[in-house]
C-alpha cells in the first residue's frame, strides 16, 4: 500500500541545476527517515544524502556543498536539489524511506540523471 515515486530526472548539461521529487502514497505516514541513492552503469548502489524524520541531514562527500536535501511531512514529499551537476553525477536515482510499525523499507522505481559534458 506504501509506495514512493520519484520524479525530475532528466538530461542537463555540466554545471546546470536539477530538482528530484519522491512522494509517498500514505498521507498519514511518517518516515523515520528517508534519502537519496544512486548506482552507475556496472556499479554499486551507493547513498547521495539522507535526513531523519527531524530534518538531520548527511551528505556523501561528492556531493556536498552541491546538493540539498529536505522533505515536506505535511506533503509527504521528500526532495533532492542538485547544482552545479557533474558528468560523475550520471546514474538512476532512487528515492528510500524507511517507517516503523512494520512498514519497514520503502523504494521507489528510480529516475535517470544524465549530465553531459
Amino acid at each position: 500500500q506504501v509506495q514512493l515515486v520519484e520524479s525530475g530526472g532528466g538530461l542537463v548539461q555540466a554545471g546546470g541545476s536539477l530538482r528530484l521529487s519522491c512522494a509517498a502514497s500514505g498521507s498519514a505516514l511518517s518516515f523515520n527517515v528517508m534519502g537519496w541513492y544512486r548506482q552507475a552503469p556496472g556499479k554499486q548502489r551507493e547513498v547521495v544524502a539522507g535526513i531523519t524524520g527531524g530534518s538531520r541531514t548527511n551528505y556523501a562527500g561528492s556531493v556536498r556543498g552541491r546538493f540539498i536535501i529536505s522533505r515536506d511531512n505535511a506533503e509527504n514529499t521528500l526532495y533532492l536539489q542538485m547544482n552545479s551537476l557533474k558528468p560523475e553525477d550520471t546514474g538512476v536515482y532512487y528515492c528510500y524511506g524507511y517507517a516503523d510499525r512494520g512498514v519497514g523499507d520503502i523504494w521507489g522505481q528510480g529516475t535517470q540523471v544524465t549530465v553531459t559534458s
